[in-house]
């Protein structure tokens, strides 16, 4: 495909669009700076990585080597003539750009060319342009070898996103009807687009404005490239050991041996520089060579464990052979907390993906996939854990350990481990987008210390929980920074808020590794409740107790406890459990259980009868959670999760790695049988044709302690809750009343005007300023007029009319009614007058206090709107009642921007003095339809406007009808770039 500027001038002056004219048709580019920020780190189709970058005049050897392994065919799509090779010229004008009107992009690996992409600005009749022309034809040319692999569509995302910077709004190209492959680049990147067909060739024109589907196909191409990344880490055919020596006991002949342990189905090799020309043919019964180089057959994956000063030795002994992935051991990088560790963590990172490496360290514990066909044990745990259906990811190999000792004690199986150390490279988010599709994981266990990529991970997060349970626990929660060896940007929002947002997102967010594994093995075992009410039985009245108070704490509803009384048999459980399950009046059961005195052997037969009743209550209707909480009876938790060894294997063959399964979402607890049947009407054949398979057994969670069993069993109840409303998440209203033009040329000339040098602290608006921007969205601030004397006062108060309130605006005042710095409900002058005088008296001159007079608004519940922009988490919508009480007790909601109308009615609903809205003790109910009006059109303005870094309207005061904002404070400044954004790129080093 051709750009515009090769169509003047073709090989021989054909006119055919030849590389070879042209190049006199442009004057010399000015001199613009490089720009570095147009440099990425891109995950691509089949997992591998490879480096985009703008091409620079140094890189003229590197083009003609590129252009030489092209095929004849790929060069005459390019070029619609043949062109075997570039001149001079061509290589000149190839690489040398404005990086304005004519910019050229890279795609590398291993420091070569692999792609390019270049555009050049045209004007209306398709001749070179500049500036306000804002068009440009765009042409790429891929290696053969590389074709296939998504390097052409992340090249479009990265060049289009360069063009808008630079002011082009649409791109042209032209690609001859036989080149499919390039027209597919094109129509599968969901922009608005034309096709015409003109003089043998197809004319494409995109408008480069971002869509709801080109953002939709962007990020759906990220999700399958960072899961395959991911999944052939976990998936190798061949692992080579880095570091495994003769002697035993080191880290890395223990990785060796924990391999051959666990049963892995691929080839192992042994790597050991150390071992030289003298190297036995076997070491643990596997070849052992002095480099990977000498291995001469293909590995997958390379398993590091030598000290870090050679790690890069072995680093580029693996990328020049065609590893895929590094699972990085080693220590000594950013966990050390000196600069020269994080230099060489930064520098690990960009070797590793110079070849197109991922790696899932340094500083970590391991990796673990139990499939039958994989049998991965490449970390430090001495055993292979059992199969099962929880996907595991810690960055802590201390927690890691714990995490693996717990589940394994609770007969809970893992279907894959992942424990990253530093998370250099691959961190939670690449895990959550493999487990995402991933149909032997069905529920997701993390914890973190950091959180890189906040608003990405709270998006995917929000996506895999609407699928499968998420649980995390975040550690380093108090410590106000990351741990060593954690490059991520610093939150200001506190941890509760931090918490909210991600519940807002579906996350289970618990607060120990112990509650953790707790939600784990219930959500991995049973089912999702359909509600909070439970169902409490069992042979302990006292137990029983305990267990209605924890349910009545956690915001469930029990029944009253049935006691069995000491004397129950097991036979009496299984009865009391299936009349349990039966009944449509509860949702969940909690089963207590304590020994039996004198009688040996009841364990094993209570923990038979209660999966016997489990099943029959699952086959004879809707499915319901069951917890067993026990005291002091050793081995009732064993026996309950002995169903995990007779349960019907699920079948987990390797997934292929170009396949992009679409996941099927867990149907709701309350979903009718024909549910899917209804929507799937093959899915209706298929259910009349085959009978229904038997429901396996159940693994039934056990718990030591009332509280724990019952906390695990409110989140499952939440998590329901929110996957049921996850289904209708509401809208983003729109409103006629919103001037989006008229407020960004407000911002836009405020900016201009006061924000040079004002990046970091920006630009607070004056009060008529805040009120016309607020105004542009519909939203009025109550009317206020400054006295800086008792007379202004008077005269301020004869024009907005009797009743007014005088207040104080002094930074130090603002917001303390409790100092006494505001007088209400001033019916005369004679009134004004006086509090002027002891407000003066009692706070200061008028000068200090910058009095203001205010009209009465009438009367209601004060309330404290605010958004703000976090350089971790976003923006953020926030929600309280005014007043120290409110502050003290932390009583404030969040929701992400832009916020739903369901977001809207939650945040008003969600804090604990939310009953003060609705009519508390027999007061009038405030107009919570008009408040939430008033949050809605907040979260728009912050949403439409980056440059709007904080909003707090305090305070807006909600009445029996309508709501009057008091005061606002609104500060601008220059917006940060975002990480969750634009072209897909991984994290820079």
């Amino acid at each position: 495909m051709r750009s515009a500027s090769e169509q003047t001038d073709g090989p021989g002056g054909t006119g055919g669009g030849g590389a070879g004219g042209g190049a006199g048709d442009h004057p010399a580019p000015e001199e613009h700076a490089y720009p570095d920020h147009w440099e990425a780190d891109v995950v691509l189709r089949d997992g591998g990585t490879a480096r985009i970058r703008p091409i620079t005049a140094d890189d003229a050897d590197r083009l003609v080597s590129f252009y030489e392994q092209v095929s004849d065919e790929s060069k005459y799509y390019r070029f619609f003539a043949p062109y075997p090779r570039l001149s001079a010229k061509d290589v000149h004008r190839f690489t040398h750009h404005d990086f304005v009107d004519r910019v050229g992009l890279a795609a590398t690996v291993g420091g070569e060319f692999i792609a390019t992409v270049r555009y050049d600005r045209i004007d209306g009749r398709g001749l070179p342009a500049s500036a306000p022309a804002d068009e440009a034809e765009v042409a790429f040319l891929v290696q053969d070898a590389h074709q296939g692999r998504g390097v052409a569509s992340a090249l479009l995302e990265h060049i289009a996103a360069v063009a808008r910077e630079r002011g082009i709004r649409r791109f042209a190209a032209e690609v001859l009807p036989a080149n499919t492959k390039m027209i597919k680049v094109f129509t599968d990147a969901g922009y608005t687009q034309k096709r015409s067909f003109e003089d043998g060739s197809v004319r494409l024109h995109l408008d480069l404005e971002p869509t709801d589907r080109s953002l939709a196909v962007q990020r759906a191409r990220e999700q399958r490239a960072e899961a395959h990344s991911v999944q052939r880490l976990l998936a190798p055919r061949s692992v080579a050991v880095v570091g495994a020596g003769r002697a035993p006991g080191g880290v890395g002949r223990t990785v060796l041996r924990n391999l051959l342990g666990g049963g892995f189905t691929g080839q192992v090799y042994a790597v050991n520089p150390a071992l030289g020309a003298e190297a036995e043919p076997l070491l643990d019964g596997v070849p052992a060579f002095p480099s990977v180089a000498a291995i001469g057959a293909p590995v997958d994956l390379a398993i590091v464990a030598v000290p870090a000063e050679r790690v890069p030795e072995a680093v580029a002994d693996c990328g020049e052979h065609g590893v895929r992935g590094l699972v990085v051991l080693s220590a000594g990088y950013a966990e050390s907390g000196g600069p020269e560790g994080r230099e060489r963590q930064r520098a690990l990172v960009r070797q590793a993906r110079s070849y197109g490496m991922r790696i899932i360290g340094p500083n970590a514990f391991g990796i673990i996939d139990t499939a039958d066909d994989v049998r991965l044990n490449a970390s430090l745990a001495p055993e292979m854990p059992a199969a099962g259906r929880i996907g595991l990811f810690t960055q802590s190999g201390a927690i890691g350990v714990a995490l693996l000792a717990g589940l394994h004690r609770r007969g809970a199986g893992l279907s894959s481990f992942i424990s990253a150390g530093n998370r250099a490279d691959v961190s939670g988010n690449d895990v959550l987008q493999h487990w995402y599709d991933d149909p032997a994981t069905d529920v997701v266990l993390l914890y973190l210390e950091s959180i890189g990529n906040p608003r990405k991970f709270t998006r995917l997060a929000r996506r895999t929980a609407a699928v499968k349970p998420v649980v995390v626990v975040k550690g380093a929660r108090h410590s106000g920074s990351a741990p060593p060896g954690h490059r991520v940007p610093v939150t200001r929002i506190p941890h509760a808020t931090v918490s909210a947002l991600l519940r807002q997102a579906g996350v289970i967010r618990v607060d120990t590794v112990t509650e953790l594994v707790d939600a784990g093995v219930l959500l991995a075992e049973q089912p999702l409740p359909a509600g909070p009410r439970v169902a409490i039985l069992g042979n302990s009245e006292s137990l029983g107790l305990l267990a209605y108070d924890a349910c009545l704490t956690e915001g469930l509803r029990p029944q009253r406890p049935l006691d069995l009384t000491t004397a129950a048999t097991p036979a009496d459980f299984r009865d009391a459990l299936a009349a349990a399950l039966a009944d449509d009046s509860c949702d969940a059961v909690v089963v207590t259980a304590i020994p039996w005195v004198g009688i040996e052997g009841t364990t094993e037969v209570l923990a038979a009868s209660l999966r016997e009743a489990v099943a029959g209550g699952g086959a004879a209707g809707a499915a319901k959670p069951v917890v067993v909480v026990h005291v002091e009876m050793g081995g009732l938790a064993e026996a309950l999760s002995a169903a995990t060894s007779t349960r019907p294997a699920p079948a987990r063959p390797r997934r292929p790695a170009a396949a992009a399964p679409a996941p099927a979402p867990v149907p709701a607890p309350t979903e009718p049988q024909g549910a899917q049947a209804a929507r799937d009407p093959q899915a209706a054949r298929d259910a009349q044709e085959t009978p229904a398979p038997a429901a396996p057994a159940r693994n039934i969670p056990a718990y030591p302690a009332a509280e724990r069993a019952v906390r695990a069993l409110a989140e499952a109840v939440r998590y329901g809750q929110w996957r049921r409303q996850a289904a209708d998440p509401g809208r983003v209203p729109e409103y006629d009343s919103i001037d989006e033009a008229g407020a960004a040329a407000l911002i836009d000339r405020v900016l201009g005007e006061r924000g040079a040098g004002q990046e970091s602290r920006g630009v607070t608006l004056t009060a008529d300023e805040a009120a016309e921007l607020l105004g542009r969205y519909g939203i009025t601030l109550r009317p206020t007029l400054p006295a800086p004397g008792p007379d202004e006062a008077v005269a301020a108060a004869a024009r907005l009319g009797y009743p007014v309130a005088l207040k104080t605006t002094a930074p130090h005042l603002r917001h303390r009614p409790d100092l006494g710095g505001v007088r209400l409900d001033l019916a005369s002058e004679g009134q004004l007058r006086t509090a002027y005088a002891e407000l003066t008296e009692a706070l200061g001159k008028p000068e200090e206090l910058q009095p203001v007079v205010q009209a009465m608004a009438p009367r209601g519940v004060d309330t404290v709107v605010r958004a703000a922009i976090d350089p971790a988490a976003g923006a953020v919508l926030s929600f309280g009642l005014a007043g120290a009480a409110s502050e003290l007790l932390g009583d404030t909601a969040h929701r992400l921007v832009p916020a739903t109308d369901r977001d809207a009615a939650e945040l008003v609903r969600s804090i604990r003095t939310a009953p003060l809205l609705f009519g508390w003790r027999g007061s009038a109910p405030v107009d919570t339809p008009a408040l939430e009006e008033l949050l809605l059109r907040v979260s728009r303005l912050v949403d439409d406007h980056p440059e709007i870094v904080s909003v707090a309207l305090e305070p807006a005061v909600v009445a029996q009808s309508g709501v009057s904002v008091l005061g606002a404070v609104v500060r601008l400044a220059p917006p940060a770039p975002t990480t969750d954004l634009g072209p897909r790129r991984l994290p820079s080093y």
